[in-house]
């Protein structure tokens, strides 16, 4: 059950809000995708510190990638949530989440105290 500080107004912009994060992310996702890809070793067309500079921006580009699945997780998750009825309560012990941190982190999971 949603807690009763989240209106159904108020929950219903925090559900639009990351359904526009996450249509955000799924284009960031497919511009990253294409970032990863193996660094062609063509010696003629590519020189030493040019690959080496790929190699590192493909490096950056993968960490990236991590962070932003992570985070698609995360907006799933609490749509899930909010479809379960769940939205808004800590999931380690079932306190309220406070508005104006899920206004801000809409993702959010878990009460301060929990996610210490």
């Amino acid at each position: 059950m949603a807690t009763p500080d989240l209106t159904p107004d108020l929950l219903e912009d925090i559900r639009a809000d990351l359904e526009a994060q996450l249509a955000q992310l799924e284009k960031s996702m497919a511009v990253t995708e294409e970032a990863v890809r193996p660094v062609e070793l063509d010696q003629q067309a590519v020189g030493r510190l040019s690959r080496m500079d790929s190699l590192q921006n493909q490096h950056m580009s993968q960490n990236l990638q991590e962070r932003e699945q992570v985070r698609y997780a995360a907006i799933q998750a609490a749509l899930r949530r909010i479809e379960e009825g769940s939205y808004g309560r800590c999931t380690a012990c079932g306190s309220t989440l406070l508005p104006g941190r899920l206004m801000v982190m809409p993702e959010v999971e878990q009460c301060s105290g929990c996610s210490s």
